[in-house]
């Protein structure tokens, strides 16, 4: 990764790190590029892309968002560990519980995890409409995390299962979603949440701009949701 670019960052967003943090940042870039040789991990391998549009944007939420009380979250369909890996680098104490649907995406968070010797985090094979159902993940987590490219309306039947009712979804968006965030409001009051905040946040060292959207789960999520994957993508055409 390019370190002066992810410092510069992080004095932007005004967040603290130790050289211990950014040796792991630094480790976590190598085995990204090594692996992403023998697998489809990402499209950006180079140091300025990985520092930026992996790094500094998964850590965006920690400058805007008040996660003092948050201790445990599940990030859906995380891929190659975005945004969760870089939160708990940045947030030690944090419970990380990274899901994805593919095998190969799990061997490599495995693997991240053990070298950067991070504790306290769970890498899980399978499918967030299907462990959403169960109750050793049902409504179990402070904050759900996605920066996944999904409709939210969508996004939020699969992410919102897993919130507590008093905890949050964070919705990482690309700029222009206000359109997409007012269609899902709808659906996220079904499944127990209330846009609680909308951040247009600048990354830093870049011209782009995220939406990260605050969901507050204010109320239990009704058992027959999240539905199957066919049934949730036939429901917003």
């Amino acid at each position: 990764m390019n370190t002066k670019i992810f410092t510069d960052g992080m004095s932007e967003l005004k967040i603290d790190i130790s050289e211990a943090q950014i040796e792991k940042f630094e480790k976590y870039s190598a085995m990204l590029k090594e692996w992403n040789e023998k697998m489809n991990l990402t499209a950006v391998v180079d140091d300025d892309g990985i520092s930026v549009k992996h790094f500094l944007d998964s850590i965006l939420p920690l400058s805007v968002i008040d996660m003092s009380e948050v201790k445990s979250v599940m990030d859906v369909g995380t891929g190659a560990g975005f945004p969760g890996l870089p939160l708990k680098i940045c947030r030690p104490d944090l419970q990380i519980t990274l899901l994805d649907s593919l095998n190969k995406r799990i061997n490599f968070l495995n693997a991240v995890r053990d070298e950067l010797g991070l504790d306290n985090v769970v890498c899980i094979h399978g499918r967030a409409e299907e462990l959403g159902k169960k109750a050793e993940y049902r409504e179990c987590y402070d904050a759900v995390v996605s920066r996944a490219v999904a409709n939210l309306t969508m996004l939020s039947e699969y992410c919102l299962p897993f919130a507590k009712v008093g905890g949050m979804f964070l919705a990482l968006k690309a700029e222009g979603a206000e359109d997409e965030i007012k269609a899902a409001e709808p659906m996220i009051k079904t499944l127990g949440g209330k846009v609680e905040n909308i951040c247009k946040v600048s990354l830093p060292q870049s011209d782009i701009v995220r939406y990260i959207v605050l969901i507050r789960k204010i109320k239990n999520t009704p058992n027959k949701f999240p539905r199957r994957a066919d049934k949730i993508k036939k429901s917003i055409g």
